[in-house]
Order: C-alpha cells, then structure tokens, then sequence
C-alpha cells in the first residue's frame, strides 16, 4: 500500500457523487433547491461570499488531482507532497453568483481544514492549514478581472490546523485554537509575545477525540469573546488575556464541537441603543461523549437532536434547551436576513471524520428566535443530494443560501462508495422567496450608504424603497449582515443586526423612505462590508453592499 494512502489511514484512525443531478424545484411553501452547477471540480469544504458578489471556495491540496484544471502553464510543485508532487489541477475556485459562473484559482500550500476572515477593506486573509500550509497566511482580494490567491509565507507563529478566526473591532484577526495549539494570536503582528495561553482549550481537549477544535467564537456587545468548546463556554477579554465570565456546562454534558460537530449561531442582536444588550447564542446538534471511537469501530451512533440558547450578559446565564425535529451531526446554521436560522446538511448519525457519518438529513429546517418556546422550529422541503461531512452554506445578497461540498473519503470517490464526494453547487431558496410574496416583498431603490460610500457608528442612515402590496409600517425593519467564512459546519464572523429609531415615511405611490441609525461601535460591527435588506413582515429585499468604518 503507497505509504500516502497508509498516511491517510493512521489520520482516519486518529479522528477516527453523485454524478451529475436534475433540477428539483420543490412546493414553495416548503422552499425550493435548485442545481446551480453540476461540477465546479473540487469540493466546496470552504467558502466565503466577498463585497463583489463573487465566493472564494477551496478545498484540500493533499489528495491528488482534482476535476478541474489550471490555466495553461499553471501548476503546483511541492517536493514535500505525498501524493502528487506535480499538479496542474486547481484546488481552488471563484465563482460568480450574478453570471453563475466560476473560474479556477491557484492555491500553493495545503489550506485543508484552515480558517479566515474578511478585513476592512474586504480581502479574504485566510490562515492555516495542514503540512507546509499549516503556518502560512494568504490573501485574496475581490477584483473583476484574473486576481489569484497571495501567499505570504509563515505569518503565524504558530501551527494551525482546525482553529478559528474572528476579526476584531480594530480589523485585526484573533485566530484561536488549532490542533494541540492551546493558545491564540493575532494578525497582523503588533506586539510581543506573538501567542497567547489559552488555558480554557487544555480544560476542554476530550483526550482521544479533542472535541474543543473549531471553536464557536462570537464577539459580544461589551467587546469581549464568547468562546464555545466542547460542552461549555467563557467570556474572555482578549485585551488583557483574563477569563470574564465562566458559563455553566451545557446541559447533558455532550461535546458539540469538531469533530462531534454541531454548529452555533449569535441571534439578531436587536436594540442597540440600550445600555446593555441582550445577546443570545445558539448551539445546535452534536455527537453523543465516544461517537468518534465507537464510529471506529462502525457503530455509529444517532447525533444529538438538541439546541441550547443561552443570554450570554445575563448576571446568571442559565441553557435553555430545545427539541429539533431531526438529530443532526455536521449541520451548518446560516442566518437570514429576516433574523430567522436556517439549518442545513449533515447527518442523523455517527461524527465528522471520514466515513464516520451515517443517515444523511435531507431536510432543512428554520429556527423562529422569537417564537414561543416548543414551536419555534419548521421543516422544509428537502434536497436530493446528501450533504455530510466536508459541506458548506452561506447566505448570499439575493437571500438564496448557497449549498456545497460533501466528501467523507481521503480522496475523490465518485462510485462503489455509500457517499460518493460531491462537486455540485446548488441554491436554496427560503419560502420567503417564493413568487407569492412578491407583492410584499421590498425593492431598495437608493440609499445614503450606497456601494463606494462609508457609513459611520451612531449614524442617521435613509433607505428608500419600494412595496407594490400594502405596507404595514410597524412590520418594517432594516437588517445587516456580515457575511461568513464557511467551513466544518461553523460560519465564522457571521452576524446580524437590526437597526433602530425606525421611522417609515411615504414620498410616493408605493414608495417609502426609512430611517434607522447604525450601530454605535465597533464593539456590535466590525469594521467592513455588510448586506443591508429591508424586511417587511418577514420578508427581505435583495440586499445592497454598505460599508461601515
């Protein structure tokens, strides 16, 4: 057996396509799926939507040849590569949402199972990876024309493979975790020492299975990190490196983060002018302690089927736990732009990990945060392609969700294997999509934070728009959203916001002027891109691409 192929194996020990595929369009009631494109070539295992409406996807370097190749006299060369030294496929992709087309990129060093984030002035500065990839740092900048991905060089300080990336008020990147990195940094350098204990991450490492790597990081409204690993979670001040808050262990003591995968979302954060705001997060699915060992040994065992909410400023934050309708490991939880969670792909059994994944859940579901408890979850339609371990969903400006990825296997199987790896992109459209709503549905006609113009904090903002139906004025809201980098079931720097001080005035026949104020700091929004929808009764319009500085 090549010694790559027994490489793989002892990884696989440690952690222990479909072929082209019709169109479904299914009730709208229920949404709808749509097949965008039956192969990009590689596999959709990271993706990030950038301010030109165009997504970075990327995959892994180490596997051999992909489906798509490089343009001509473009190849990879790496001595160190166990499986391919020599490589003129690519690994990496743009593509297009508005002319639905995509284009390869060339990625040098291996970028699998890495991390990122969009700064200020909106490249993607992508962190980490695994072999010669595991300490490099690259950027992508959005551009129309032949912009590829640049590599750096050794930017971190140290390993980083499976951590996770949050940017910061100032527009710096802290990057957190990785395996058997127990500690964190930041990017770009500006001090000494370079990296940082985190003892938390020691406290939470499940000996044989880790269970603490991609950690769910959140920035909370008084500028502080909320951290989720494992099974619980701290408030932590990056500034000074000291605990905050330390949040009671989630209830049934079950691990939800890699590799028994859940997922994890901020909710809307909503009136912000308050002097403290009310921040909730949600973890959702999971892995029962010891799915990961007991998938070793092919029993795979039924994924949890819980949500926890938890009010992280409250004096004395108490979990408070809620049914799904379907037990889910490796789920990706998306939010929309009405502030209602999308959640979609994984598996109703076993953990993420090659072939550790059984009884894929077809159908999406929809969380309603402000509905009353025990009915705040509704089943959608579902699609027809499995979507389990090595999967991906972000939310584009339109309000579709972009579906991708899919490959539990070392390499690209496409037959003889239960899931064969997937190369498609398809787009889910929410029920609020669907034709019957168009005459509710809002169309922005201009802005005073059109694209190409900055938006301060605390700042008057005036969209107008138009509604050909009736309007119901105190069913109006204006939402931004910072779009996420995807990967391992995990959306990283994904946020929304509603803005307050509505005020809806009429300037004509079916057209509105609304007035809101932007956030106060960067504390509740980062500097850089959003999409900014206006919502009327749960119904959102096309966003438009705004700028805060």
């Amino acid at each position: 057996m090549p010694s790559s192929i027994l490489f793989f194996l002892f990884l696989q020990l440690f952690f222990a396509v479909q072929p082209c595929h019709r169109v479904v369009t299914s009730a709208a009631a229920g949404g709808r799926w749509q097949i965008l494109q039956k192969s990009i070539g590689i596999v959709a295992m990271h993706m990030q939507l950038l301010n030109n409406d165009r997504v970075v996807i990327y995959d892994r370097t180490d596997f051999g040849r992909s489906n798509l190749s490089l343009p001509h006299g473009k190849c990879r060369d790496d001595s160190s590569e166990l499986v391919i030294k020599h490589d003129c496929t690519a690994h990496s992709v743009e593509y297009d949402v508005l002319a639905n087309k995509f284009r390869p990129l060339t990625v040098q060093t291996n970028v699998w199972c890495s991390s990122g984030a969009v700064v200020p002035d909106g490249s993607l500065i992508q962190t980490g990876g695994f072999s010669d990839g595991e300490r490099k740092v690259r950027t992508f900048y959005p551009c129309n024309g032949d912009c590829d991905w640049v590599e750096t060089g050794d930017g971190l300080k140290a390993k980083r493979w499976y951590a996770t990336n949050h940017i910061l008020p100032d527009g710096k990147q802290i990057i957190i975790g990785g395996r058997r990195q127990f500690n964190y940094e930041f990017y770009p350098k500006t001090s000494s020492p370079d990296v940082y204990s985190l003892p938390f991450l020691a406290q939470t490492n499940d000996r044989g299975s880790e269970n603490n790597l991609y950690p769910f990081v959140f920035l909370n409204s008084d500028g502080n990190l909320f951290i989720f690993a494992n099974n619980r979670a701290i408030l932590f001040d990056y500034k000074t490196g000291k605990v905050v808050k330390t949040y009671p262990a989630i209830p049934g003591g079950d691990p939800r983060s890699y590799p028994s995968t859940g997922s994890a979302v901020l909710l809307p954060l909503k009136n912000l002018d308050a002097a403290t705001i009310e921040a909730e997060v949600l973890v959702c699915g999971g892995a029962p302690k010891g799915s990961l060992e007991k998938a070793a040994k092919r029993n795979f065992v039924k994924a949890l089927d819980t949500c926890g909410r938890i009010k992280i400023n409250d004096p004395n934050p108490q979990w408070g736990m809620e049914t799904m309708p379907y037990a889910r490991v490796m789920g990706d939880m998306t939010l929309l732009p009405n502030g209602v969670v999308l959640i979609i792909n994984g598996a109703g059994a076993g953990t993420a990990g090659w072939e550790n994944g059984r009884n894929p859940v077809l159908n999406p579901i929809l969380y309603w945060p402000n509905g009353a408890a025990g009915s705040r979850f509704e089943s959608l339609n579902p699609s027809t392609i499995p979507r389990v371990y090595h999967s991906t969903a972000i939310l584009l400006r339109d309000g579709r969700v972009l579906v991708g990825g899919s490959n539990p296997h070392i390499g690209y199987e496409f037959n003889g294997v239960l899931f064969p790896t997937e190369l498609s992109l398809e787009a889910f459209s929410p029920p609020y999509l669907d034709a019957q709503h168009n005459y509710l549905r809002p169309t922005i006609v201009s802005s005073t934070a059109s694209k190409g113009k900055y938006i301060g904090y605390g700042q008057k903002l005036l969209v107008r728009f138009k509604v050909t139906g009736k309007l119901m004025a105190d069913r109006i809201s204006v939402t931004m959203v910072a779009p996420a980098f995807n990967t391992h079931s995990y959306s990283m720097n994904h946020r929304l916001l509603v803005l307050g001080n509505t005020r809806v005035t009429s300037v004509g026949t079916s057209t509105y002027d609304i007035q809101v104020t932007t956030p106060r700091s960067g504390y509740l929004a980062p500097s850089g891109h959003y999409i900014l929808y206006v919502v009327h009764q749960d119904i959102p319009s096309t966003g438009i691409w705004v700028k805060i500085l």
